[in-house]
């Protein structure tokens, strides 16, 4: 077998990247596979992330196999050079790659089950949070997904994961310094090749499951003939674990969730220059809210807690039994024509994404609890364009430019049931008519974002690349701004086996439409729900200076570290929280923000053993809050106006590790041992002042079993049986992810005890 291998590529590892492209893996099933890390990948080259053409290693076949043999081997040469000519429409030049192969996903506890954050979780800087949300060095949410690179508009899931691991053939985080073809969110981009009948033949149907009613049954499968591939996967998910618990017990009260999830890609390949792609996908998800025993009745003004209607309403409503459910679901669709003439490459799309969230609230317990029970609806359709192209100028000269439109709406539907205040009593504490009243509330907005870019990747000498740049960027929404960003990136290679980058960003971040609030204040105006204050500036898009340097060495034969530093000056800084029973994450802004970190990584790689090893610090503080402020007391916005605090989601150190050890290769029965190790020092909580405290410290480790039978019945059914054991926080590490307190934070949440879950996947 032949494996292609980039030999431009820049390696050092942080998350297990096993090389060899998918078309080989295919046709090699009982191969020896040869073992290494997961990438950090500094690209420094036009095309640098691009994998060579595949050759194909043609056997034996009967005469009357020859002409279909043939044309199957020119059918894969032509999809990999397309692939690799896509790749180039958007390398990342002197920016910082952490990739993912398929057989690095393979590797991590849980493989194809795993969620998609709790992979990228294996990167050096990300830090994880409650819902499923990541926080990639310092930023909240600024992370943007790419479908074989087509950007996809931002959605409303909080808890789940619209996108599946099993649909990844490579996946790539790329953080620092992002050259000009980045645009909108920049805190990273999660870059997913998607798997396709070419590289992914056949298929698989896998049942896997175990603690708290675990039920994970799944089937993918792909073909390609002629012309024409295809690939497709679907799975439900039914567990009690949905939410983080709200308790450091084994298991939550009221945590049921069901999600359903299908994604499908068709390609047509034209000729050898020419190649359109469908990509569709749907994802409905229902969550029970898990409840939290033990809470006092109160409204939303703490004063109410011990009022006589407080006491008469005592009891009527059990925290630890409330009934609150939330849905999502997420429909999106990608069109995309890549065309190859002469000099040029080009790949042109369109895309749409339907997001909707629905909150049910328990209409007694969220009222007597919170002081209002709301049934809210919110929903964003998205409709857009990307254009990219790649000029090939000259020998030392690779131009690309191109453009985004995003056109966007976004509804609001509340019904909520609240308390009018009468009066006062003797001690000055409100007093509320005990027969709830209903107020509805509704809005809907039509906006637009878009973004136009060009830049040079120039080769002075073949070891320096510089790439230089403009972005024009606009957002015509709640608000209308605009700004040109010049960016440029170093990248130089001293010395053998040496890597060194240097670069500065200028970006310009427009407000997540679907999270800016819009809901009419004066409406609560004399009742439980009335907010602390009635200032509701909008939010604005936050413009930042982004300055990255770091250095990269290969040690020995496969041994490399390397070593990031970073430092943003925002304006306007952007972040999220969660006001209210909803679990809809609403915008503001910090009108100045900080964030600052270093990463340091290694890995190694000898036969069959895999090691690796990443800590990242970093600190992100924010001063003064400019916008939606009725979500904040008047005593945290006047304390915050002149002070600098830390951001709810600053996580000071972070780090992860992970070992593989494959046994058994050249046999018929093959066995992987894995371990993976996630270490936080805890998220901010409130202390003396906002923000001011942070959580205990934790570390968890997890465990992965798998062993292959390859061929399991002979003639009879043709595909591998593959038998796995994972355990999830191996130690039950009882951890908290956040306490209830700090900006933006709705509720307690506790990490995963331990779970063990069993899988057991046949091919066919």
């Amino acid at each position: 077998m032949i494996r292609p291998v980039s030999a431009s590529l820049v390696c050092s590892a942080t998350v297990y990247l096993l090389c060899g492209t998918a078309a080989a893996r295919a046709q090699t099933s009982q191969a020896a596979e040869t073992t290494s890390t997961p990438q950090k990948v500094l690209a420094h080259k036009a095309g640098a992330s691009t994998p060579a053409t595949p050759a194909t290693t043609a056997k034996a076949t009967p005469v009357a196999e020859a002409g279909y043999q043939s044309r199957q081997n020119e059918n894969v040469i032509v999809t990999a050079h397309l692939d690799s000519r896509r790749l180039a429409l958007s390398p990342s030049t002197g920016a910082t790659v952490y990739t993912f192969s398929r057989k690095a996903i393979e590797a991590i506890p849980g493989g194809d089950n795993t969620p998609l954050n709790q992979v990228l979780l294996q990167a050096p800087g990300v830090a994880q949070d409650s819902y499923g949300q990541i926080h990639v060095r310092g930023d909240h949410n600024e992370v943007q997904f790419r479908l074989d690179g087509v950007q996809l508009p931002e959605g409303l899931s909080v808890f789940g994961q619209a996108l599946m691991t099993r649909f990844a053939d490579q996946m790539s985080l790329t953080t620092g310094a992002l050259p000009s073809q980045f645009g909108f969110l920049q805190a990273a981009v999660v870059d997913i090749t998607t798997r396709n009948g070419a590289n992914s033949p056949g298929g698989e149907v896998s049942v896997y499951g175990g603690a708290r009613d675990y039920f994970f049954p799944s089937l993918r499968y792909g073909f390609q003939k002629g012309k024409w591939d295809f690939f497709a996967t679907a799975d439900f998910v039914h567990d009690r674990v949905g939410i983080e618990n709200t308790t450091p017990s084994f298991n939550a009260l009221h945590d049921l969730s069901n999600q359903y999830h299908f994604l499908g890609h068709a390609r047509y390949t034209m000729d050898e220059n020419t190649r359109i792609s469908f990509i569709a996908g749907v994802s409905n998800a229902e969550y029970q809210l898990p409840n939290n025993p033990g809470q006092q009745t109160q409204f939303v003004m703490p004063s109410y807690s011990g009022s006589d209607l407080a006491h008469h309403l005592s009891g009527s409503a059990d925290s630890a039994a409330l009934n609150e459910h939330q849905k999502q679901i997420t429909d999106f669709a990608v069109l995309a024509l890549q065309k190859e003439i002469g000099k040029f490459s080009l790949q042109d799309s369109v895309f749409a994404r339907y997001s909707s969230l629905r909150y049910s609230p328990d209409w007694l317990g969220d009222l007597v609890y919170n002081g209002i029970a709301q049934q809210a609806a919110r929903s964003v359709f998205s409709m857009g364009t990307q254009h990219d192209v790649t000029w090939r100028a000259a020998p030392r000269h690779t131009v690309r430019f191109g453009f985004q439109v995003f056109v966007e709406r976004t509804t609001s539907k509340t019904m909520s049931s609240v308390f009018r205040q009468t009066g006062e009593d003797a001690a000055g504490e409100a007093v509320y008519d005990p027969q709830p009243v209903t107020i509805y509330d509704g809005s809907g907005k039509t906006g637009m974002v878009y973004g136009l870019y060009a830049q040079d990747e120039w080769r002075p000498t073949d070891t320096l690349t510089i790439n230089y740049g403009l972005r024009f960027d606009g957002v015509s929404e709640y608000t209308s701004e605009n700004q040109v960003s010049p960016r440029i990136n170093v990248v130089w290679k001293p010395w053998r086996g040496g890597v060194l980058h240097a670069g500065y960003s200028r970006y310009f971040t427009p407000p997540p439409f679907e999270i800016v609030g819009t809901s009419s204040l004066n409406r609560f105006a004399g009742t439980s729900a009335a907010p602390a204050n009635y200032q509701s500036t909008k939010v604005k898009a936050e413009r930042d200076h982004y300055f990255d340097a770091g250095i990269e060495q290969s040690i020995l034969p496969g041994w490399r570290v390397s070593f990031d530093a970073y430092y943003k000056l925002a304006h306007n800084l952007i972040d999220e929280g969660q006001f209210g029973a909803p679990i809809i994450l609403s915008g503001f802004n910090y009108r100045r923000g900080q964030v600052n970190g270093y990463e340091f990584s290694t890995s190694y790689t000898h036969g069959p053993l895999s090691l690796y090893g990443n800590f990242a610090w970093s600190r992100a503080i924010g001063k003064d809050i400019t916008s939606a402020q009725f979500n904040f007391s008047d005593e945290d916005l006047a304390y915050i106006h002149n002070r600098w605090i830390p951001l709810d989601h600053d996580q000071r150190w972070t780090a992860s590790a992970g070992v593989t050890y494959s046994a058994f290769d050249k046999t018929r029965f093959p066995l992987r041992l894995s371990a993976t190790m996630l270490y936080g020092s805890g998220l901010r909580a409130d202390g003396a002042t906002p923000n001011g405290a942070s959580l205990s410290p934790y570390a968890t480790v997890n465990f992965s079993a798998v062993q292959t039978i390859h061929n399991t019945f002979g003639g009879l059914w043709h595909g591998d049986t593959q038998l796995r054991l994972d355990v999830i926080n191996l130690a039950d590490h009882t951890y908290l992810l956040r306490d209830g307190s700090g900006i933006g934070v709705g509720a307690p949440q506790y990490g995963l005890r331990r779970t063990i879950l069993c899988g057991i996947a046949q091919g066919f």
